[in-house]
């Protein structure tokens, strides 16, 4: 079996089969499944850096609510050489938290407007501690500097 690495936008017109290992950056449409081989642990309040968001998967273990501040726009879409019209989806774990975790969007990050959901939905920023402590985020670029930051799983 070979080992392709990319670099950039991939794009399948007949979706992928089988297992993406190695780095992931970015949103990989498709069937298959995503392997993020590095991940950034976040256990007290801080802001994320690019770098730490740029691997696309946070864990959390802290027994204290915890706030993770976005980096700006303009650092975040530098770490991941984005342009307008790039989308990015950022994992959150926070099922071996004893306490929940919080995501707070920086300058050049804009909230989507499903944020004024009720609590639980998709517009929701609190991921819980626990078994269902996971979520999805996704970052979609204006430009290479400016993002919408939105709840999707």
């Amino acid at each position: 079996m070979s080992s392709t690495t990319f670099s950039g936008p991939v794009t399948s017109t007949n979706g992928f089969i089988g297992t993406l290992t190695g780095n992931v950056t970015g949103n990989v449409a498709g069937s298959g499944s995503i392997t993020h081989a590095t991940t950034s642990a976040i256990n007290a309040t801080a802001t994320a850096t690019a770098a730490e968001v740029a691997t696309g998967y946070i864990t959390s273990t802290s027994a204290s609510a915890t706030a993770i501040t976005l980096p700006t726009g303009t650092l975040l879409g530098a770490a991941l050489g984005a342009a307008k019209g790039t989308i990015f989806d950022l994992y959150v774990d926070n099922t071996a938290g004893a306490s929940t975790v919080t995501m707070v969007v920086a300058v050049n990050g804009i909230l989507s407007s499903a944020a004024a959901d009720t609590a639980g939905s998709f517009g929701d920023l609190t991921i819980a501690a626990g078994a269902t402590g996971l979520a999805r985020f996704t970052l979609m670029f204006s430009s290479a500097t400016a993002y919408v930051f939105t709840r999707t799983a």
